[in-house]
């Protein structure tokens, strides 16, 4: 009788298949949402302020000290 309780004729593998499936579908949704979202952000003048902070930033970095010690020691 214990065992008749745990045996579901299959239903547990399509089960699983379906939740995989669901899964899936929902994680793609959500990646395009978010794509959505990154597009429309880039449109807008919040995305492009923080694009030219960014580049702006990058610049400064790659010009700042040109390989010079930031601190320098001198004796004497």
């Amino acid at each position: 009788m214990g065992l008749l309780c745990c045996f579901d004729g299959g239903n547990s593998a399509r089960r699983k298949e379906e939740d995989r499936l669901a899964s899936a579908e929902a994680t793609a949704k959500a990646a395009e949402a978010a794509q959505r979202r990154q597009e429309e952000f880039e449109k807008s003048a919040a995305g492009r302020a923080a694009r030219a902070q960014q580049q702006k930033a990058a610049k400064q970095a790659a010009s700042s000290n040109k390989g010079e010690p930031v601190l320098k020691w001198s004796m004497g």
